[in-house]
């Protein structure tokens, strides 16, 4: 646990890349191996225990550690208000234990003894959560308490972690990347085959890492002459990569999960295809003689269901709309320039009739000029997509979201002029601040919450704000505060869909503030039929 507190402390004091590189590779290096796989779930954003495996709640924590420091409950409620991380707050209010009280076992035995007792009764897990606290120093027990928290962000990426990683066992970091998507045990054995030089039999079974478009904040005739350029729709599904190598057939999310079974029909077309294939496309509902694809919504209710009946099947048929080609017959065409993927993508749909009514081209837009794209751009909404895409013709598949050879150029956000109705406070930095906010619109004579948003304002906006905010609490519900409707912001967002699970009947997708309309008053607010009409 000494050797992971130090690194968390170098990583978290320092802001420049390489030196936070260079405590990855110290530690990586001098790591025993069980330490070193589970730091690297750690910092790729896994978490210790689950739902179904739960050491401690926030509740328990704050309990526990009033009894532990004899301190009153309001107090350490007040604490954890003002420090803003409860980590930190827990380790704060224990003194250190003196040095023959230390307890020096490594990373992987004590989560191995948090793990022995998630899920069980209180007193076994208040029993270990109060020996680490007991027997940690201070650097110690703030890494302890983040383990228990699931709160152990420290500004490093997964990517940086991969690189030190490559540059450690010289392992391509593409390969790195590969054999880290979906779901993987730390473990012993998952860090060597990780960093083994050699093919693996698991390789073939896993997908290549996402290449990732932008957003366009520039204006598009600054790109350059639109003939260097492939135009697409963009979507509104789940960006999925196909695979089909012999007799093995996955599908992969963006998001690292495999969805076999879920889409049994993409599985068949899969099979149908004339050669093994890697594609790159997006999974949408979309019925056969419909114009345009189902909304996210019937996507939604497929991808809940591990195994979809025949009437789920039939409801909400899926389709891929295949617009890249990564692999074929075993080769890697990443390298290659995207109009060759292109032209052999076509050429293996045209060869595969039988795959054709579940696996479709993603169209072309043909555009001659950007004013004319631009027009074409506006059109998007009715066509039940999000606006276009912009892929040099000359771009290579890379990895993440890297800047300059994809774009996407979403139409304008739908919006609403929204009332400020409770506020909570932030994290980090924003600890003391009340940075996030719900909103809501008139139902009948009330107002209901219709949206959650922490984005759009400025600092100067976000001081002044929260000052109004302590000023005009009605009351207090835990971290949250009600407050006096008289404050009207126009929210953005992407789509509204019917939802049973909220009091007003539906679910903004993406909202953020977009201004602070001072110029109105609640009166002026947005009425809830607007948004149920936009989501039937």
């Amino acid at each position: 646990m000494q050797r992971f507190a130090e690194l968390y402390r170098r990583l978290d004091r320092s802001t420049a890349t390489l030196d936070k590189r260079a405590a990855l590779l110290d530690y990586f290096r001098t790591a025993p191996l069980r330490d070193a796989a589970w730091s690297l779930w750690l910092l790729s954003g896994g978490k210790i225990g689950g739902a179904g495996a739960r050491i401690a709640g926030s509740a328990e924590l704050r309990a526990w550690i009033a009894e532990e420091s004899a301190t009153p409950a309001w107090l350490v409620d007040a604490s954890y208000e003002q420090v803003g991380d409860l980590a930190e707050t827990l380790a704060l209010l224990l003194d250190d234990p003196p040095a023959d009280a230390l307890d020096v076992a490594p990373l992987h035995a004590w989560i191995e003894r948090l793990l022995a007792v998630a899920g069980r009764d209180e007193t076994l897990r208040r029993e270990a959560v109060v020996h680490g606290w007991r027997h940690l120093d201070r650097e110690g027990r703030l890494v302890f308490n983040k383990l228990l928290t699931g709160a152990l962000r420290i500004g490093v990426s997964q990517r940086m972690v991969q690189q030190a990683l490559a540059e450690l066992s010289g392992v391509d970091i593409a390969l790195i990347a590969q054999r880290m998507l979906g779901r993987w045990t730390p473990s012993e054995t998952f860090l060597r085959n990780l960093l083994s030089t050699q093919a693996l039999p698991g390789d073939r079974a896993q997908p290549y890492p996402f290449f990732l478009a932008s957003p366009l904040e520039v204006e598009a005739d600054s790109l350059g002459t639109i003939d260097d350029w492939l135009l697409e729709w963009k979507w509104d599904g789940i960006r999925l990569q196909l695979i089909r190598r012999g007799d093995d057939l996955a599908l992969w999310s963006r998001g690292e999960e495999r969805l076999d079974g879920r889409f049994p029909e993409i599985e068949r077309a899969a099979a149908a295809l004339a050669r093994d294939a890697v594609l790159d496309g997006e999974l949408l509902v979309w019925h056969p003689d419909a114009p345009m694809p189902a909304p996210f919504a019937s996507l939604q209710t497929r991808i809940q269901r591990l195994k979809p009946g025949a009437k789920s099947l039939s409801e909400h048929p899926a389709r891929m709309l295949a617009y890249d080609l990564l692999e074929l017959d075993g080769q890697d065409l990443r390298a290659r320039p995207l109009h060759e993927r292109r032209m052999l993508l076509e050429t293996l749909w045209a060869d595969s009739p039988d795959a054709q009514a579940r696996i479709a081209l993603s169209p072309s837009v043909d555009a001659c000029a950007w004013d004319v794209a631009a027009s074409l751009r506006e059109e998007a909404r009715t066509r039940g997509v999000e606006g276009l895409m912009l892929k040099r013709r000359a771009s290579v598949y890379q990895v993440g979201r890297k800047r300059g050879d994809w774009w996407k150029w979403k139409i304008d956000p739908l919006t609403v002029d929204a009332v400020l109705l409770y506020a909570q406070a932030g994290h980090g930095r924003r600890s003391t601040l009340y940075t996030d906010y719900t909103f809501g619109v008139w139902d009948g004579e009330s107002l209901v919450p219709v949206a959650k948003a922490y984005s759009g304002l400025d600092d100067r906006e976000i001081l002044e704000l929260d000052r109004w905010i302590r000023a005009n609490t009605l009351e207090r519900f835990g971290p949250v505060r009600s407050v006096r409707a008289h404050h009207v912001f126009e929210l953005g967002f992407e789509g509204v869909n019917v939802s049973t699970r909220h009091k007003s009947g539906v679910a903004v997708r993406f909202p953020r503030i977009l201004r602070w309309r001072r110029d109105k008053t609640p009166v002026d607010a947005d009425r809830i039929d607007a948004l149920r009409t936009l989501a039937r």
